[in-house]
């Protein structure tokens, strides 16, 4: 199976598109028309560097993406079976999957850029080698009280977002060890709380368009799984306030299939190294959680000689089917919902709490994603409280 991955805002650079502009005429003429200034010139020249401010640089990522994809498609022939894409990213990924013509997209993201943009005095910040759980308590530790944590780009890459002056008093508690703190370009506390005004008149903008279901599934940043029929006049603005659930929306992919072929499509590969660090990270937990439960099965004991039997003589373990993992996740989900305590039998994980639904993991594993522990679970190794 293949994705196609969209980017969003910080993955913008003079120049892009520059192969683009002059194979599709008609809509570079129409973006000029909904914009009411040049976009080959803002992109390609960026004269009066504007292109890296919010309400130009959406419009821009937005049309390059979108272009793009049409390339793509007009190259290939070929269509993807899924589509995501990182904040404003996605709107590509509607786009692509029939939820709106490339005008409306346009106009939405014109609007959302303008609304985003109006939100001062607030900072953003990558945190690098720290787990959300470890975050989480670093700032409440140090009364960060006015701090959210946006992206969850990848197990080891997670943006926050919040007050100007509290990014900035971050930045001292977040340096030590093997752990990195990156200040980020932006005008506001984007994907936070102080977006929810932004987010409530973005709504009302909204609602004055058609949509139309995704004809390919796509997976929403909000809640890291695919749209549901009538979600999308509800998600759209919620992602302006809401954490982007990046690094679940891969694993979610890589829980369908594990060999799952992604396609960055727009300007660079920054979502590419991402969803390389989201598989390295889901490899290693597999070894480490292989290597431990290796270890419990470990007999001390002496094997006796009753025990010692050919293994011409054992009967052979049953292949566990697909229906029966997927009768396993759907008794979970029944019996146990989101935020449901558990403890495991591996030894330094005693107390976990579920952070989504049991799913069917790389076609043969019963498995949920635990919250602060960033990985999932086999359920046959964890037990509710």
């Amino acid at each position: 199976m293949r994705a196609f991955i969209f980017p969003g805002q910080g993955s913008q650079a003079k120049g892009m598109g520059k192969e683009l502009f002059d194979k599709y005429p008609e809509l570079v003429e129409k973006a000029d028309k909904i914009l009411g200034y040049s976009i080959k010139e803002l992109c390609l020249e960026d004269p009066e560097n504007k292109l890296n401010n919010t309400q130009y640089t959406q419009p821009a990522l937005y049309t390059v993406n979108a272009l793009s994809y049409y390339d793509e498609v007009d190259t290939s022939g070929e269509k993807p079976d899924f589509l995501a894409g990182h904040s404003l990213g996605e709107y590509n990924a509607l786009l692509a999957a029939g939820c709106f013509d490339f005008e409306a997209g346009l106009k939405l993201v014109k609007k959302r850029g303008e609304l985003m943009s109006q939100v001062k005095d607030g900072a953003m910040a990558a945190i690098m080698n720290s787990s959300k759980a470890e975050i989480e308590q670093i700032l409440a530790d140090n009364n960060l009280t006015n701090v959210d944590l946006a992206n969850y780009n990848s197990p080891t890459q997670i943006v926050i977002s919040g007050a100007s002056d509290e990014i900035a008093a971050a930045k001292s508690v977040f340096s030590f060890g093997k752990v990195l703190f990156y200040p980020l370009n932006t005008s506001g506390a984007f994907h936070s709380r102080f977006m929810q005004e932004s987010r409530d008149k973005f709504r009302t903008y909204a609602k004055r368009f058609k949509y139309a279901e995704p004809q390919i599934p796509v997976i929403s940043n909000v809640t890291a799984e695919p749209y549901k029929e009538g979600e999308l006049i509800t998600n759209l603005p919620e992602q302006i306030s809401s954490t982007v659930m990046w690094s679940d929306s891969i694993l979610h992919l890589l829980s369908i299939d594990k060999d799952m072929e992604f396609k960055e499509i727009g300007h660079g590969n920054v979502l590419t190294k991402l969803v390389a660090g989201i598989k390295r990270h889901v490899k290693k937990e597999q070894q480490a959680q292989a290597q431990a439960q290796a270890k419990n099965n470990t007999r001390t004991e002496p094997v006796k000689a009753a025990e010692q039997a050919e293994p011409t003589a054992q009967p052979k373990a049953a292949a566990v089917s697909h229906d029966s993992v997927v009768e396993k996740v759907k008794a979970w989900n029944a019996k146990h919902p989101v935020g449901t305590k558990v403890k495991s039998s591996m030894p330094g994980y005693e107390a976990l709490e579920t952070r989504s639904e049991a799913v069917v993991l790389f076609s043969h594993r019963a498995a949920v994603y635990m919250k602060g522990y960033n990985g999932y679970f086999d359920l046959d190794e964890i037990q509710a409280l």
